[in-house]
């Protein structure tokens, strides 16, 4: 029995310093105690806290009771029989009076007229507690009906909408902030110092070997003058960048090694040669390009042909 009640009462300290610990590491999505795996070792020094208290205070009893001579021993082992037949005595009234059923002592009080082959019938009531969840139904139809059917509540499927849309909004938001999620369709053009700055030592990392420092162009294109290959821009600097130059020639792609943060500062920041004097410009490729954010109607030139369209 003493097995028993100290599983139980260890048990429930668990379960306790669980609780408590999930509410006091608030976590969304998924449990405390998974995304913070040292709450583990939390937990198992409590349990190794609680079996100790339960094995301590085991022992100081058997040496407390090898101590005792004649009536003294007799008396403690009355006083902890007693103690053991009154644990959890609280406990037992409440699940008595939960049943609402009548002791076998007092069974003769309830027993029915009916015989069947010498069984005999108890005119026991129901349970108390399935009376009380029977009338909790009750009212909670009758709210129901009220909230939804007459004062017309939102129904699950409205909820569910909502929520949907609340949601939209939310990954909209979050997008705004989270840089990593850049691409082509959402890329703006930078211009915070650290940013620029940022892309500055991109460039200088990973572009000065094929556009020089000064953005004059070497085995890649001239970068200060207004002729792109493949567009100018934010958006299309950025995807060229990303997805790199033409099949077969030019430009890699750089999505595997840059992240799309580090791809967009590194596009903002090259764009500021425009209209800088490198030391030793090359001639200029591809075609003029005008931005269209800037309302003028785009002139493109084909260099090759000495055409404007």
């Amino acid at each position: 029995m003493r097995t028993v009640t100290s599983f139980l009462r260890i048990s429930a300290f668990m379960i306790i310093a669980f609780i408590f610990l999930e509410f006091l590491v608030a976590s969304e999505g998924k449990w405390a105690i998974i995304e913070y795996p040292i709450l583990w070792m939390v937990l198992l020094g409590l349990l190794l806290f609680a079996m100790a208290i339960e094995v301590i205070s085991e022992a100081l009893k058997r040496i407390l009771f090898a101590g005792l001579k004649g009536d003294a021993k007799a008396r403690f082992v009355e006083a902890e029989a007693l103690r053991e037949k009154n644990r959890f005595a609280g406990i037992k009234t409440v699940y008595i009076r939960m049943l609402g059923s009548k002791p076998m002592e007092s069974e003769e009080e309830i027993v029915l007229d009916h015989n069947y082959d010498g069984i005999r019938e108890l005119d026991n009531t129901l349970p108390p507690w399935w009376k009380y969840m029977f009338y909790a139904s009750i009212v909670f139809a009758f709210v129901y009906m009220l909230r939804y059917h007459v004062f017309d509540g939102v129904s699950q499927t409205q909820e569910y909408e909502n929520e949907l849309a609340e949601a939209k909004i939310q990954i909209e938001e979050y997008k705004k902030t989270a840089k990593d999620l850049i691409d082509i369709n959402t890329v703006e053009l930078l211009t915070d110092a650290s940013d620029i700055n940022a892309g500055k030592a991109v460039f200088a990392e990973n572009c000065i070997a094929c556009h020089k420092a000064d953005g004059g162009g070497g085995i890649g294109p001239n970068l200060t003058d207004n002729y792109w290959i493949l567009g100018g821009g934010i958006k299309n600097v950025f995807n060229t960048i990303s997805e790199g130059g033409r099949d077969g020639k030019g430009m890699v792609s750089w999505k595997s090694d840059l992240k799309p943060s580090e791809m967009a500062q590194v596009a903002s920041y090259l764009l500021t040669f425009k209209g800088t004097t490198p030391a030793e410009p090359k001639e200029a490729e591809g075609e003029l390009w005008v931005d269209e954010a800037a309302n003028e109607i785009p002139v493109i030139e084909d260099l090759n042909e000495g055409t404007k369209q």
